[in-house]
């Protein structure tokens, strides 16, 4: 029968084994960040673009040109659900008539939609 000893107890006066080489074997050399490893990276991009930037691009410039274009009388509905017309137009504020004789005025970007037709009713 044979024992092993232990690491602890083992003779710490014999020389540690030497390769097959005679030298302690050399870790890889770190590897470049070549074309093909920016590919994902551009597809991803390409998909965020396509599915969340472009159509929000979209979106903001049909309700900045939307904006751009109302004329007094229109009735409209503002961001918050206030419903009224346009009783007068500024730079960057529009004046509301919620009611006969209460006028309120808001930003003009706070604008939502402009009511038209089947939609008064």
């Amino acid at each position: 029968m044979i024992f092993f000893e232990p690491k602890a107890f083992a003779d710490t006066n014999s020389t540690p084994p030497i390769s097959a080489m005679g030298t302690p074997p050399m870790p890889p050399a770190p590897r470049s960040m070549g074309i093909l490893d920016l590919v994902p990276f551009v597809a991803i991009f390409a998909v965020m673009y396509f599915l969340m930037i472009r159509p929000q691009q979209k979106k903001a410039k049909e309700h900045d040109q939307m904006v751009n274009t109302l004329q007094k009388g229109e009735e409209v509905i503002t961001r918050s659900g206030i419903i009224g017309k346009i009783h007068g137009i500024a730079d960057k504020f529009i004046t509301l008539e919620v009611d006969h004789n209460v006028r309120i005025k808001i930003v003009k970007n706070q604008i939502d939609m402009v009511l038209r037709g089947e939609q008064k009713a």
